[in-house]
C-alpha cells in the first residue's frame, strides 16, 4: 500500500504537470479574440507629473487565414489627426510582421522597420513590436507557481526569446506574464527591457464577454526605473463590435493614405 503522504504528493505532482508552459503559451495564442471587428479607442498618455494627452481612434481587424489585419486611425487632437497604422501580424513565426505608419504633415507612408518595432508607438509605453501577437515558437516557457490575481487564479509564468533577434524587435530580454486559467488571457506582465535599466508593468484593468468572446476594454503600460515612474499609458476600448462587413481590400496602404 502506497502511503497517503506519498499518494498526495504524487497527486499533487501529477496536477502540476496537467499542463505544460508552451501547452499554455499555445492555448494564449489560440483563443478566439474575435473577427471583423470595430472600435473607439482611447489613448491617455501621462507623465511623470501627472501630466496628461488624450488622443482618441477608430480601430479595425480582422483575421485572414491564420493571420490578422489591423488599422488604426488617429481621430484627434489636431497634432496627430489622420495619422494612420496598418498591421500585418503573421502567425508563421519564419515572417516578420508588417507594420506601416501614414504621416499626413508629410502625406507619406512610412514602414516600420524591424530595427525600429522595440521603439514607442506614437509617444506611448507600448512599443510597435506590442501592437501585434507573440509567436510562440519565438520563446521558451516556465511555469514558475500558481497564484490568484484580482480573485482570479492565474499561471505566473517566465517567458524567454530564443534568439537575440527577437530581443532586438521586441526589446525585451524576458517577461513573466500571469495567465488566467478559466480563459486564458494574460491580464498581467512585467517586461524586463534590454536598454537602461528598466522595466514595464502590463495590466488588464477591464475584461469583459461580448458576444461570448473575452475583450480587453481597458489595460495600461507603466515604464518605471527603479521605484520611480517615468510614464504610462492607457488603452480605452468602447463601441466594441465584432462579425461587421469589413473587406480585405480596406486593410491597405491606399486606406492609410486615403483616410475614414
Amino acid at each position: 500500500m502506497i502511503p497517503k503522504i506519498l499518494l498526495l504528493a504524487s497527486l499533487t505532482l501529477s496536477s502540476l504537470f496537467a499542463i505544460t508552459a508552451h501547452e499554455i503559451a499555445q492555448k494564449v495564442h489560440d483563443r478566439d479574440d474575435g473577427d471583423n471587428a470595430t472600435s473607439k479607442m482611447r489613448m491617455l498618455l501621462i507623465d511623470k507629473n501627472d501630466n496628461l494627452r488624450e488622443r482618441e481612434l477608430s480601430t479595425f481587424s480582422k483575421d485572414k487565414g491564420v493571420d490578422k489585419l489591423k488599422l488604426m486611425f488617429f481621430l484627434s487632437p489636431a497634432d496627430v489627426k489622420n495619422t494612420a497604422f496598418l498591421t500585418y501580424d503573421y502567425d508563421d513565426s519564419s515572417k516578420d510582421d508588417d507594420q506601416w505608419l501614414y504621416l499626413p504633415e508629410l502625406q507619406k507612408v512610412k514602414r516600420i522597420a524591424s530595427s525600429d518595432k522595440s521603439s514607442s508607438f506614437m509617444g506611448s509605453d507600448f512599443t510597435y513590436s506590442d501592437m501585434t501577437s507573440r509567436n510562440v515558437e519565438d520563446y521558451t516557457y516556465e511555469i514558475m507557481k500558481e497564484t490568484v490575481v484580482d480573485g482570479h487564479k492565474t499561471w505566473q509564468m517566465m517567458v524567454i526569446p530564443k534568439s537575440e533577434k527577437t530581443v532586438e524587435e521586441t526589446g525585451y530580454t524576458k517577461s513573466i506574464v500571469f495567465v488566467r486559467q478559466d480563459n486564458f488571457v494574460i491580464t498581467q506582465a512585467l517586461h524586463y527591457i534590454k536598454a537602461g535599466n528598466k522595466l514595464k508593468y502590463m495590466k488588464v484593468l477591464d475584461l469583459q464577454k461580448i458576444d461570448g468572446i473575452w475583450s480587453i476594454l481597458k489595460m495600461q503600460m507603466v515604464t518605471k526605473k527603479g521605484k520611480n515612474t517615468l510614464h504610462k499609458t492607457i488603452f480605452e476600448f468602447s463601441d466594441l463590435k465584432y462579425n461587421q462587413d469589413l473587406k480585405e481590400e480596406f486593410f491597405s496602404t491606399r486606406t492609410l493614405e486615403r483616410g475614414l
